[in-house]
Order: structure tokens, then sequence, then C-alpha cells
């Protein structure tokens, strides 16, 4: 989280936990919201800590586990999660 400083780290960040379509919606919400893409993942992640259910966490959990890359697989479910809301 301590790199969601700019928009350029943001589009880094987004990229790497997802793909060009997930960049464009994050984009397109936070312009919505008149937040800056960075702002807004920042606000995304902080919001999934918060408030996923515990199904959402063993959920998480699970995958974590069989990955080689726990950040990215975190990330990718967080921004999903702005997303759908």
């Amino acid at each position: 989280m301590s790199r969601l400083t700019d928009d350029g780290q943001a589009t880094e960040i987004i990229l790497d936990a997802g793909d060009l379509p997930m960049l464009a919606a994050m984009r397109a919400r936070a312009a919505a919201a008149g937040l800056d893409l960075a702002s807004f993942a920042k606000a995304a992640l902080q919001r999934y800590v918060a408030e996923a259910s515990d199904e959402e966490w063993i959920t998480l959990i699970g995958l974590i586990g069989r990955t080689n890359d726990p950040g990215r697989v975190c990330l990718r479910r967080a921004f999903g999660n702005a997303l759908r809301v």
C-alpha cells in the first residue's frame, strides 16, 4: 500500500495484479468518484481489509496457499471487489 503514492505507481501495481480491463475499470470508477487512481486503489484495499466477510478471508487464505505470489492474489481480490461494489 505504501507504493500507491501516484497514478504511475498505481497503474503498475494494478497491471501487475490484473490486466488492462481491470485498469480501465478502476480508472473509470476513480474518475466517477472524483479521485485519482492511486487514491481509489488505496481506498479499495483499505475497504477490502475492513469489510471482507469471514467467507472471503477463508477463500483468500486458500488461494494464497496455492500461489507463489500471495500479494498479487490479495490485490486482485481487493481490486475486483472494488469493481463489484
